[in-house]
């Protein structure tokens, strides 16, 4: 068995700690049980490996996803980076690709595909190996995740159910009473999970390019169909099954619905006071907040901004935030994680960028260069190594570095390393950035 996670989505429904770079499925705000704190990637990754399931899991997603990925889930998981945002379909067709052509998977085998972010029981995944053993007798060419309904919703697409565990159709969406109406028929809520052989979604591939080098694919990739998964292939499917689950399956994407499964009422430097009631506060900021007879509020606070809403009002926050087009002020990258300080521009055109940068212990940033900025970094606790130009120079607590533009340098941390960067230039966008090769080897 193999797993395709589709990891997409700007996150704009839990701004503002949620940006185009860091997602919902990437806020830390779950706990794990242990204490700790979790984001919905990795409860899901925790929970197929609790599951017992034996698979290689691939994550399908986009460039901008790639570190927050590395960053979460280290290298337990293979990322297929999408050439652009393309749909479901594009996305899948990839992975099956790099699965065959890369992984030298055989045609065979099942590969079963969901979102990063179901808030589900670890029984959603031990029931991977029923549809497994469903595809594998051969009679579907897809096989579906149902969801028992616990309620008439209109939110979501049901699955009409035919004689054992046969697909006879689909209804998207409809209103309550026609969905009372389905779930007494025993219709299921669809998931959003697919189960398939290999080869089934490969020769649907041939169609739209003539190669199935994972290469090939990504080169050709705007000649695949730009659809949803559901469109191209599920519905024009020859035969479909459903198997149920009947466990917690929840959308956590918005502050109302995320804060019922939070643990904790407060996160971050924050006081409430006694009379709140059905108040969270969220705060990433250095600064306190401080929240006072407050009644079903979520408060949340980052670098990119300030929410206070009523919780049922929070789902409705997309319209008003799709606009902003300020930078990310927060990213979390496969070495650690920065904050932006503050960004300026002068009156000569010149600008610059304030951050606080954290570089894990045993971690490094890329050896690269930079062509339209200059950096002066100072050490603010911890030790790690510089190098630039290929010249190596430890790194203590109170060292500050300038670094021009055009200089080769990177830096690793032997103890997790705090450092303030300033940059200085015409372009301090983080797209300047040549990544060049260099072994801390040598």
């Amino acid at each position: 068995m193999n797993i395709v996670l589709l990891s997409g989505g700007s996150g704009k429904r839990l701004w503002p700690l949620s940006n185009d770079v860091r997602s919902k499925q990437f806020l830390k705000l779950l706990c794990d049980g242990e204490g700790n704190h979790e984001s919905m990637v990795q409860r899901v990754y925790r929970q197929i490996v609790q599951a017992g399931i034996d698979a290689d899991i691939v994550v399908a997603t986009s460039s901008t996803q790639v570190e927050a990925i590395r960053g979460q889930l280290q290298n337990d998981v293979d990322i297929v980076v999408e050439p652009e945002r393309r749909n479901t379909f594009p996305a899948i067709v990839l992975a099956a690709s790099y699965l065959e052509s890369r992984k030298k998977m055989d045609p065979e085998e099942t590969v079963i595909v969901l979102p990063v972010d179901p808030y589900v029981d670890v029984e959603y995944f031990e029931t991977f190996k029923k549809m497994d053993e469903r595809v594998q007798q051969g009679d579907a060419d897809i096989v579906l995740m149902g969801i028992k309904p616990s309620y008439p919703s209109e939110k979501y697409g049901y699955i009409i159910q035919g004689e054992a565990g046969s697909v006879t159709g689909f209804k998207e969406k409809p209103a309550e009473e026609a969905a009372a109406g389905l779930i007494e028929q025993g219709a299921l809520w669809n998931a959003g999970v697919f189960a398939f052989k290999l080869k089934y979604l490969m020769r649907i591939a041939d169609k739209y390019v003539s190669s199935r080098d994972f290469s090939y694919v990504v080169n050709h990739y705007t000649q695949l169909k730009k659809d949803s998964f559901d469109y191209e292939v599920v519905e024009n499917a020859d035969s479909l099954a459903v198997v149920p689950y009947n466990g917690a399956w929840k959308d956590i994407g918005t502050w109302n619905t995320l804060t019922e499964e939070m643990k904790e009422e407060s996160i971050g430097d924050t006081i409430m006071g006694e009379e709140c009631v059905n108040t969270h506060v969220i705060n990433e900021l250095s600064i306190p907040v401080v929240a006072l007879g407050t009644q079903n509020l979520v408060i949340a606070a980052s670098q990119d901004g300030i929410l206070v809403s009523d919780k049922h009002k929070s789902s409705y926050i997309k319209p008003y935030v799709e606009n902003l087009n300020n930078r990310p002020m927060y990213e979390e990258r496969r070495w650690g994680e920065y904050k932006v300080y503050d960004y300026s521009q002068y009156a000569d055109g010149t600008k610059s960028l304030t951050k606080h940068i954290t570089i894990n212990a045993g971690c490094a940033q890329d050896y690269q260069v930079h062509r339209y900025k200059d950096e002066v970094i100072t050490v603010v606790n911890g030790c790690g190594e510089l190098v630039i130009d290929g010249c190596l120079m430890k790194l203590s607590c109170g060292d500050t570095i300038s670094i021009k533009r055009g200089q080769k340098h990177g830096i690793r941390a032997f103890q997790d390393l705090q450092l303030i960067s300033v940059q200085i230039g015409e372009d301090v966008a983080e797209d300047d950035v040549e990544v060049l090769s260099w072994s801390w080897a040598n």
